[in-house]
């Protein structure tokens, strides 16, 4: 029975992707700084199933100290807040936060609460919010807006480093994918020494089609599915991909990077449907690549970054670790009911394992 691998990620039922190791939490807070806050919103009575899941880049003032960025828009049918400003001067200023489309707007004010809190920040008049988002409008009451400001202010301070909760938790409550239930999942990839030693996380939040694949198995259309009627009819949906990684680099290879996360995607079945959002953003935590807001008035910054020659290992990475990321987030969904009497189906594990065992995809521990 799935309850049999119910709580237990792909990796540790012996199910692995790609070559290059995790590390240490196989999650996006593997990447020196970088921490994750959840909350998360349930009550069926009033059909609220939604939240919020901030990232936070590094544990100082994000304003004062920007970390350069790079947003690949894989399939523009979104939301997003902020891209404009990070697309011209290559960097973020605030924590990035994802929730539900209708909620953008409780988003952006708790995050210029947050920014406001800093006594460095007092003089402060214009804020470049980045916030990304799904549409949970299958399983939540999306048009109540449940997600206040508050709850972004607390998913922002309450964000912590380790182990990340994945599934139906926070912006991935009320989201589905491949319909099948979908939420937040986390991987990472660690470099060894010989290709830079640089970690690479990536946090997503899924809820989009297509037809499911693991590791090389068509799971979905194994499980009933065929690529030219029901997948195809039902693909639109989106995903929001956050890539975070400790190796200095600009902005233009940051969204290098953000590219190669969709990649990660198709790996996994994805088609960027025309109702899809499908954003990535990247972005370093390197300090010797942030941006002093308060740096002298014709100041120059020189810094020392990776080579074009060398971005390759990052790229690999990038590709496993979103790869993973969004498979964690269906092993880790649990059947959810809907505000509208439904409910929508977790991913069969039983049958998916037996699959995987039939395709000798299960690596002995």
């Amino acid at each position: 029975m799935s309850e049999n691998y119910q709580g237990k990620r792909p990796r540790e039922l012996g199910i692995s992707f790609g070559v290059l190791p995790t590390g240490k939490n196989n999650a996006i807070t593997d990447v020196k700084g970088v921490k994750v806050g959840q909350v998360t919103l349930i009550d069926d009575k009033k059909g609220m199933r939604t939240g919020v899941t901030a990232i936070v880049p590094h544990e100082n003032n994000i304003f004062q100290h920007k970390v350069p960025a790079g947003i690949f828009l894989g399939n523009a049918f979104g939301k997003m807040v902020g891209y404009p400003q990070v697309k011209e001067l290559g960097n973020i200023e605030t924590p990035i936060v994802l929730t539900n489309t209708l909620n953008l707007a409780a988003a952006i004010d708790g995050i210029i609460d947050y920014v406001f809190s800093f006594e460095e920040n007092d003089s402060v008049q214009s804020v470049n919010c980045v916030v990304g988002e799904t549409n949970d409008g299958a399983i939540n009451d999306i048009r109540s807006r449940f997600v206040k400001r508050e709850d972004v202010l607390k998913a922002i301070l309450e964000a912590k480093d380790g182990p990340v909760e994945e599934g139906g938790v926070g912006a991935g409550t009320g989201t589905k994918a491949f319909n099948f239930k979908g939420g937040i999942g986390t991987a990472s990839r660690k470099l060894p020494d010989n290709m830079g030693g640089y970690t690479v996380g990536v946090i997503v939040q899924s809820n989009f089609g297509g037809l499911l694949n693991i590791n090389g198995v068509e799971v979905g259309k194994a499980l009933g599915g065929f690529p030219y009627q029901k997948e195809i009819e039902s693909a639109d949906g989106s995903i929001m991909m956050i890539v975070a990684t400790d190796a200095p680099l600009e902005a233009r290879n940051l969204e290098r990077v953000a590219k190669r996360a969709f990649m990660g995607l198709a790996k996994t079945g994805g088609v960027a449907s025309n109702g899809s959002g499908d954003f990535v953003i990247a972005f370093s935590t390197n300090e010797d690549v942030r941006v002093d807001h308060k740096a002298d008035k014709l100041a120059k910054q020189t810094m020392s970054v990776v080579r074009n020659d060398d971005m390759t290992p990052i790229f690999i990475a990038t590709i496993e670790a979103t790869e993973e990321a969004i498979i964690n987030s269906l092993f880790a969904a649990h059947d959810t009911p809907t505000h509208d009497g439904r409910v929508i189906k977790a991913l069969p594990l039983d049958k998916v394992m037996e699959m995987m065992r039939e395709h000798k995809k299960i690596s002995l521990q």
